[in-house]
């Protein structure tokens, strides 16, 4: 990729940012050395591991890389033979196998990330040097007993030798004719052997040799006969704990190099793991997402955003309001030409196109709307600032230039071009004639080019070419600022003037410049804007009949899905009375052939029997055809009027008219809305009315609806007959939506409150019951809560 192009569009700051999210220093590495990637499966297969990384995000959190350590400086020194590590480096080397064992731990139990899993499988642990890292090296980096048994030996004779030197000197210390001799009672050390302090004074009380001396002069540090022996000892044992810590850490870094390609490969999967979770926290941070990969060359990065507008240097959101915008250049155009006035975003649309195509090329997610495609372009070009240089001689129309002719080198039909303020910097009629040939030659090529430009002639290339399309930054003419969006289809004024004046500029200067402008330069920027404005207008009525066909998708969707539950429930309460129906049929048959079994014996007739258990097969079989015939249809309406009831046959039920538009009807069942149309329906004959005015001879006529009571009183009754009529109570109540009804059993026995829970707990519809309120009942009433349609 370009090096130019990536300092351009600011590459090295997402780097940054990246890192900034990054766990540890290998990860951090590998996110400031990001590089795009060279083939499309593998920014896929970037994509895709970041996404699994998102969700497990969600779900689990972090991933355990926090103990990963930078080990490539430790193995580059063990290649030297001889060479060992010192404690503190081996305590990370045993950090980054326990971050290794428990990332692939944590990745082994995650079901919903399968590339991630399979990746980790290259984790490997150690698990020889994992247990001699254990043993030998402590949590603060120092050696521990337990790394050989003759180092515990030598460390407990050196525990031993300190005690009995120690108490020789306690004893000094108590002796009183010795009192006066010392400065403090305090035992220390000096160049690794035990001594007491000594006043100068008294020097010759105390038989020794002398170590060193206080500042002043006042004090001797003495280290007495009595443990010069002890001391020799404590000397020998430290040489020789020495000596075995050292061959303690040369067998231990003969383990870690014999691991070394091992301990690298891992170390290689935990950063990339680390970079994959913080391109995940990247995404959160930003609602970015992966935009769909495009074979053809197209671009449709919509609602757009620049990561560096929306993050700081430090990863925080800078609480800007960005305004999103639409990046779009399809298959069959080659060319987008953006004008419009300055500070209205031209520029920033060009780098966030460079930017985001750049970030998707090196496997990361952008800030775009999820339905948005790009095309992973080979090449990126952009020619955007300014490339003036002193050092060179060059002024910024030659640096310009100069970034051109590389451009046109290099540029081919895979290649992205964005060229900002493309013509400028010289006489416009020379500049935009160039800016006009750079196209033509870039088109010639098959390259896809994005370019902002003030100059008429270029503005003008769009209309005369086919595949270059015009684009404008849009002004808002009543606040006289930018909105940031882009407006297709049409060119942009520069609104030079406009902007002048709403910087405070002199009046009387600005009145003169538009005297200066010709009459028909004056009127056509005014068709210009004119034409421009027209265009938002038209872009704002589109967005809005968006949203209204959305909306009417919304309460389409809502209408379907409550007929259905409708449905839903009334198939239910169907198929309960039917098998309700079917049950009653088949008790009634067995008590049939019982008595027929009886009278048999009694009578001796066997074909009394057989014709009666015919009859009986006869009326089963109509039952069930009964049950399977479907309700004949009624009269599809033609003319309805509002107040007027139809049948809804889907629902079983009737309805209430309240409007009527065209061939649909609004209707009201059960207090709630349906829009239905009238083929959907049946009119009852006569037509029927919820409620009819008087006529003229003052007859009145209205029609009854059915009415739901919301108490079942059960009190006296047996369990028996109770049951069989709580069941069609709270059909009754499903039916007309009811949400809670009482039922009313009393206490007696506590046996028919008994029975009617159990019936209650076993009934799907029932949400909930409970016993009421002390002074509503208490026990003796039951309130049930109903599930909704």
């Amino acid at each position: 990729m370009d090096e130019a192009t990536l300092r351009i569009l600011e590459f090295n700051k997402v780097r940054g940012l990246l890192a900034g999210f990054t766990q540890t220093a290998p990860g951090g590495e590998l996110a400031r050395g990001l590089r795009p990637l060279a083939e499309r499966d593998e920014v896929a297969q970037a994509l895709d591991e970041t996404a699994e990384m998102q969700v497990l995000h969600d779900q689990r959190g972090r991933p355990p890389l926090g103990g990963t350590r930078e080990l490539s400086g430790h193995l580059q020194h063990l290649a030297v033979p001889g060479a060992f590590l010192p404690p503190e480096a081996l305590l990370e080397v045993l950090s980054s196998i326990e971050a290794a064992a428990e990332c692939r731990r944590y990745l082994a139990a995650a079901e919903a990330a399968p590339r991630l899993f399979e990746k980790s499988r290259g984790l490997e642990v150690p698990e020889t040097l994992r247990r001699l890292l254990r043993e030998s090296i402590g949590a603060r980096g120092e050696i521990l007993d337990s790394a050989s048994f003759a180092l515990a030996d030598m460390r407990r004779g050196l525990r031993l030798t300190r005690e009995r030197i120690r108490r020789v000197l306690e004893a000094l210390f108590n002796d009183e004719r010795l009192a006066s001799a010392f400065q403090e009672r305090l035992v220390t050390e000096r160049n690794g052997r035990y001594v007491v302090p000594v006043r100068a004074d008294h020097r010759g009380q105390i038989k020794g040799f002398i170590h060193d001396e206080s500042a002043s002069g006042q004090t001797l540090f003495v280290e007495p006969v009595q443990t010069l022996a002890d001391n020799n000892a404590l000397q020998a044992l430290l040489r020789e704990e020495k000596r075995e810590e050292e061959r303690i850490l040369r067998r231990l870094a003969d383990e870690v190099r014999a691991q070394a390609a091992l301990l690298a490969a891992n170390q290689r999967l935990l950063a990339l793991f680390d970079l994959r979770a913080a391109a995940a926290r990247f995404a959160l941070a930003t609602a970015a997402v992966a935009p769909r990969l495009e074979d053809r060359p197209l671009i449709a990065l919509r609602a757009a955003r620049h990561p560096l507008l929306l993050l700081g240097p430090d990863g925080r959101p800078r609480g800007l309001e960005v305004v999103p915008v639409d990046l779009l250049l399809g298959a069959e155009g080659d060319t987008l030409i953006i004008s419009g006035p300055n500070t209205g975003g031209k520029t920033v649309a060009l780098k966030t196109l460079g930017l985001l195509t750049l970030m998707v090329r090196c496997g990361l997610p952008v800030p775009c709307h999820p339905d948005s495609s790009l095309h992973l372009f080979g090449k990126i070009f952009a020619d955007i600032g300014d490339e003036q240089s002193i050092e060179a001689s060059l002024s910024t129309f030659s640096g310009h230039l100069l970034r051109l002719r590389a451009v046109l080198e290099q540029a081919d039909g895979d290649s992205l071009v964005l060229l900002d303020e493309l013509g400028t910097g010289t006489d416009p009629a020379e500049g935009g004639a160039l800016a006009m040939a750079v196209l033509d030659a870039l088109r010639g090529r098959g390259a896809r080019t994005l370019v902002t430009t003030h100059l008429n002639l270029v503005k003008g290339y769009a209309l005369l070419n086919p595949g270059v399309e015009n684009a404008a930054v849009s002004f808002d003419h009543e606040t006289l600022r930018p909105t940031y969006r882009l407006h297709y289809g049409a060119p942009g004024a520069s609104s030079a003037l406009t902007i002048a004046r709403t910087l405070g500029f002199d009046e009387g200067v600005l009145r003169r410049a538009e005297s200066y402008l010709g009459v028909e330069e004056r009127e056509g920027l005014a068709i210009l804007e004119e034409l421009h404005r027209r265009s938002q207008c038209l872009e704002e009525d589109l967005a809005e009949s968006g949203r209204l066909r959305a909306q009417a998708q919304v309460e389409r969707d809502k209408r379907r899905r409550l007929l259905e539950d409708l449905e839903q429930g009334r198939q239910a309460i169907l198929e309960k009375a039917r098998r309700r129906g079917e049950d009653l049929v088949r008790r009634a048959e067995a008590r049939v052939k019982q008595l027929l079994k009886e009278a048999q014996e009694l009578s001796g007739s066997t074909a009394e029997a057989a014709r009666l258990s015919g009859e009986m097969r006869q009326v089963r079989a109509a039952l069930s055809q009964e049950t399977a015939a479907k309700p004949a249809q009624g009269r599809v309406p033609r003319e309805v009027r509002a107040g007027e009831l139809l049948r809804i046959p889907a629902l079983g039920a009737e309805a209430e008219v309240v409007r009527v538009s065209g061939q649909e009807v609004e209707l009201v069942l059960h207090g709630k809305k349906l829009r239905l149309p009238l083929a959907e329906l049946e009119q009852y004959k006569p037509p029927r009315f919820a409620q009819q005015k008087r006529g003229v001879g003052g007859v009145r006529g209205r029609v009854e609806r059915s009415r739901c009571e919301t108490r079942l009183k059960l009190v006296g009754e047996r369990i028996d007959d109770a049951l069989p009529r709580l069941e069609r109570f709270l059909d009754d109540a499903l039916l007309h939506g009811l949400r809670e009804v009482e039922i009313v059993h009393g206490a007696g026995s506590g046996a028919l409150r008994r029975a009617v829970r159990e019936f209650l707990a076993a009934q799907a519809e029932v949400e909930s019951f409970h016993a009421a309120e002390l002074e509503r009942g208490g026990d003796n009433l039951t309130i049930v809560q109903l599930r909704g349609a």
